[in-house]
């Protein structure tokens, strides 16, 4: 079978013995069918079609009995009715494959040895936009690289065998996906697979949230719960009458709940964030002015500190994110300097914008050490807009970095005096800057202070579009 003429994976050959009338009718009520035992939501309207495919066949297969099937235009070629009826065949089957949000591919098998031969025949609207399928019957592994899936095609072509597994796709974004080849009826010679794909991330993700949130929050409440329960039972107890004791300690109960409701706060944050990580935001934010708003936000708090802030911009720095998102990222940042900067010091904000992927970190601070956290998938044709908090604080040991944007990490021997944190602010600043696709770089040195710098893909930096 040759796929050399095929003008695009959704459009068989014509002269392909698999696309005559009676295969190509059969085909699409096999996958129908199958397709609607898999997804039972659309099985009322799968089966209806395959019956209609069916009495269509049959009609025209009866009409066709008596009629005279010697007007070809040459040796072999099909009838007009034929034709007709495998043209019928053909658009109810696309019309079933586009119809499918989830990638499905029709792949084809040679030679059990030959991997030239297992090639995509068929892919619907969803697996082009995923996989980016060529236009001309490509090779399987060239758009599928995972092991166990070629295995499970496999499976499918040449065992009959059909099987199920879960892969995660790789990149800056983790996404989760069950796979499953499943074998059609076929020429001999020329066995068929069915391949689908189901983005199961959504899924996997609430069950980590769940998992993780247990887990953090009974580890961390466990300390101001145990404060709690024994300054209460103190209280009940001796310093029932000691007016000075029970104030004292009243104030260290508050404190423990304000922690404790910061944390469950923070928690239940970061797996909102965790859960929507892998969907694009689709608003559109000016750095310049969310952190202008965060300064305003803060100005009492620097005040109590005797702290100033010096926010440098460019101008506007346009970006696609969610606007609440990217304001919680430099709130963050800005807190965790607020909390190691000392008396009277100086916080450095820097907006910058227009910048190339190498350069948008900006250039290296003498004799501190810098460290990539995060690192955005590399797209020709895109410009960043850059976000440096810098304070002028205690500063950062090189064997701390990596371990920054870990949940509850805390530096050794650095203590955040009265704005005690949850060590959750760095991990949410990460998540907050994967889901909009960019990237986040610490700078530190002991004494000298630590920059945190992140930066996200410009609105409009593509090619064709203005630039801001």
């Amino acid at each position: 079978m040759s796929f050399d003429e095929s003008p695009s994976p959704v459009a068989p050959l014509a002269t392909s013995r698999l696309w005559s009338a009676s295969a190509s009718g059969g085909l699409a009520i096999a996958i129908m069918l199958v397709i609607s035992v898999i997804r039972l939501d659309m099985a009322i309207w799968l089966v209806p079609g395959a019956a209609l495919v069916a009495l269509t066949m049959l009609l025209t297969g009866r009409r066709n009995s008596g009629a005279v099937s010697t007007t070809k235009t040459g040796a072999g070629a099909p009838s007009d009715a034929v034709m007709a009826s495998n043209v019928g065949a053909y658009v109810a089957l696309n019309d079933v494959f586009e119809a499918l949000n989830d990638p499905v591919m029709i792949i084809s098998g040679g030679e059990a040895d030959d991997m030239a031969g297992r090639r995509v025949v068929m892919a619907n609207g969803a697996a082009r936009d995923l996989l980016k399928v060529p236009q001309d019957g490509p090779l399987l592994v060239t758009v599928v690289r995972d092991p166990g899936v070629l295995e499970a095609v496999d499976e499918a072509l040449y065992g009959g065998v059909t099987r199920t597994i879960d892969y995660a796709a790789g990149g800056a974004k983790a996404r989760h996906w069950r796979a499953w080849g499943r074998p059609l009826p076929s020429p001999p010679g020329a066995p068929l697979a069915l391949l689908g794909m189901r983005d199961e991330t959504d899924v996997r993700r609430m069950e980590l949230m769940r998992v993780d949130f247990l887990a953090n929050a009974s580890h961390e409440l466990r300390t101001p719960l145990a404060s709690l329960s024994g300054f209460i039972e103190t209280l009940k107890g001796h310093a029932r009458d000691d007016a000075t004791a029970r104030d004292r300690f009243l104030d260290i109960m508050a404190a423990q709940a304000e922690r404790m409701s910061r944390l469950v706060a923070d928690l239940l944050s970061l797996s909102r964030i965790e859960l929507n990580e892998h969907i694009p935001p689709s608003g559109r934010v000016d750095l310049s002015r969310a952190a202008s708003d965060v300064v305003d936000a803060v100005s009492v708090l620097l005040r109590e500190r005797g702290l100033s802030v010096r926010l440098a911009t460019e101008g506007p720095a346009i970006i696609d994110g969610e606007r609440d998102e990217i304001v919680q990222v430099i709130q963050n940042l800005v807190d965790n300097a607020i909390k190691y900067s000392p008396q009277d010091g100086v916080i450095q904000i820097i907006i910058r914008r227009s910048l190339p992927l190498d350069s948008a970190p900006g250039p290296r601070t003498e004799g501190a050490t810098r460290l990539s956290l995060l690192t955005p998938d590399r797209e020709a044709g895109v410009l960043y807009a850059t976000v440096t908090v810098r304070d002028h604080g205690p500063g950062l040991a090189r064997e701390h970095l990596p371990r920054l944007t870990e949940r509850f990490y805390r530096v050794e021997g650095q203590k955040s005096g009265e704005r005690a944190g949850t060590g959750l602010g760095l991990s949410i600043v990460k998540h907050i800057v994967n889901r909009h696709q960019g990237g986040l770089l610490v700078e530190s040195a002991p004494g000298e202070g630590s920059a945190f710098i992140a930066y996200f893909p410009m609105a409009a930096a593509r090619a064709g579009e203005p630039t801001v």
